[in-house]
C-alpha cells in the first residue's frame, strides 16, 4: 500500500518498532484464533502515544478500528482496513492502588485486575477473574459474570477522544446498562480506569475466586478458541439454555461448532472461518425463532471487511 512506508516512517518518530506490525493477521490476535490481515496493527504503551496515533491515523485518512484483548470480537475472514489500534497487557498494562480504589491501564487483563485487587485484600472484582478480557474491553462491554458488572465497581475513566483530546469520564457518563456503555456510541479510546472497591477479607476473596473459577472451568468450553458468550441474554431468558432445548449442541458448519459442553459458546473446533462461525450464528438464531419465536443477537462484536 502506497500509505505503508511513510506512515511507518510517522509511527517511528515516537514508538519502538515492536509497537507496530504492518499486515498483521488477525487470527494471532483475538482470542477466537480467527481472522484476516489488519492493514497495521498498533499497541500504545500510554494515553499520549494514543493521542498521537489517533493524529497520525487522522491525518493519512485511515479507518480506525480499536480493539481491547481481541476476546469478544469476530474478525471477517478479509480482515480489517486502516489501522488497528490494540491494548494489550505487554504494552500498557500497569495496575496500582490507592486506598480502596484500583487504578488499571486499559490494556490490562481483567484477570490480572481481579487478581491484583485481591492480593491488596479489596473485594468486589472476584466476579470477574475468569473473563477473558482487558479492563478496557468490559468497560467498552459492561462485561459481568455471577450476578455482578463492572457497572457496579466503576468510579472513572479517562479515555482519548479521536481527535487526540483527553477526556475524563465520571461513573454517571458512561450510560452503563447490559453489555453497553457510551464508548460504543462515542469513538473514545478508553486509556485508564479508576475502580472503587471495599476492604476484605483475603481468605474470604481468594475462596470466592476459587468458587468463580472452579464453576467456569466446569461449565465453559474452554478447550477451545472461541469469543466467549456468542450472544447475548434475551429478556427472561438465557441464550444457552434455549440452543440447548432446540437441540442445537454439537452443531457444526465448517470448522465453527455450537459448544457440547455449553450451548451459549460457539467454538473454534477445527481451524474455522469467520463466514463458518457467522453462518453458524445465523441458523442458530433462525432456529431457536422458529421453535420459541425468541430472537437471539450476538453479543460478540462482529468486524472487518466484507
Amino acid at each position: 500500500m502506497f500509505w505503508e512506508e511513510s506512515f511507518g516512517m510517522q509511527l517511528e518518530k515516537f514508538l519502538r518498532k515492536d509497537q507496530f506490525i504492518f499486515s498483521a493477521p488477525m487470527s494471532e490476535h483475538t482470542t477466537f484464533k480467527i481472522g484476516g490481515v489488519a492493514d497495521v496493527l498498533i499497541f500504545p504503551s500510554s494515553a499520549e502515544e494514543v493521542s498521537k496515533i489517533f493524529k497520525l491515523i487522522d491525518l493519512f485518512s485511515l479507518d480506525c478500528t480499536v480493539l481491547g484483548n481481541g476476546s469478544n470480537v469476530l474478525v471477517r475472514d478479509k480482515g480489517i482496513r486502516g489501522a488497528v489500534v490494540k491494548f494489550t497487557e505487554k504494552f500498557f498494562g500497569d495496575i496500582r492502588c490507592e486506598g480502596e480504589k484500583v487504578i488499571a491501564c486499559a490494556g490490562a487483563e481483567l484477570k490480572s485486575v481481579a487478581k491484583f485487587a485481591a492480593e491488596n485484600s479489596l473485594t468486589g472484582l472476584e466476579f470477574a477473574c475468569g473473563i477473558p478480557g482487558s479492563i478496557g474491553g468490559a468497560i467498552f462491554m459492561n462485561a459481568g459474570a455471577y450476578g455482578s458488572e463492572m457497572k457496579n465497581v466503576i468510579s472513572n475513566v479517562k479515555a482519548v477522544t479521536r481527535d487526540g483530546s483527553f477526556l475524563e469520564f465520571d461513573k454517571r457518563d458512561l450510560d452503563l446498562s447490559y453489555r453497553h456503555s457510551i464508548f460504543q456510541e462515542n469513538n473514545c479510546a478508553i486509556c485508564e480506569v479508576e475502580l472503587q472497591l471495599r476492604h476484605g477479607d483475603l481468605d474470604a476473596i481468594k475462596n470466592k475466586m476459587a468458587e468463580f473459577t472452579t464453576q467456569r472451568e466446569s461449565k465453559q468450553p474452554l478447550e477451545f478458541p472461541s469469543a466467549g458468550s456468542t450472544f447475548k441474554r434475551p429478556e427472561g431468558n438465557f441464550a444457552g439454555t434455549l440452543i440447548d432445548k432446540a437441540g442445537l449442541k454439537g452443531l457444526k458448519i465448517g470448522g465453527a461448532m455450537v459448544s457440547e459442553k455449553h450451548a451459549g459458546f460457539v467454538v473454534n473446533a477445527d481451524h474455522a472461518t469467520a463466514q463458518d462461525v457467522l453462518k453458524l450464528i445465523d441458523e442458530v438464531a433462525r432456529r431457536v425463532n422458529e421453535t420459541y419465536g425468541i430472537e437471539l443477537a450476538p453479543e460478540v462484536r462482529i468486524i472487518g471487511e466484507e
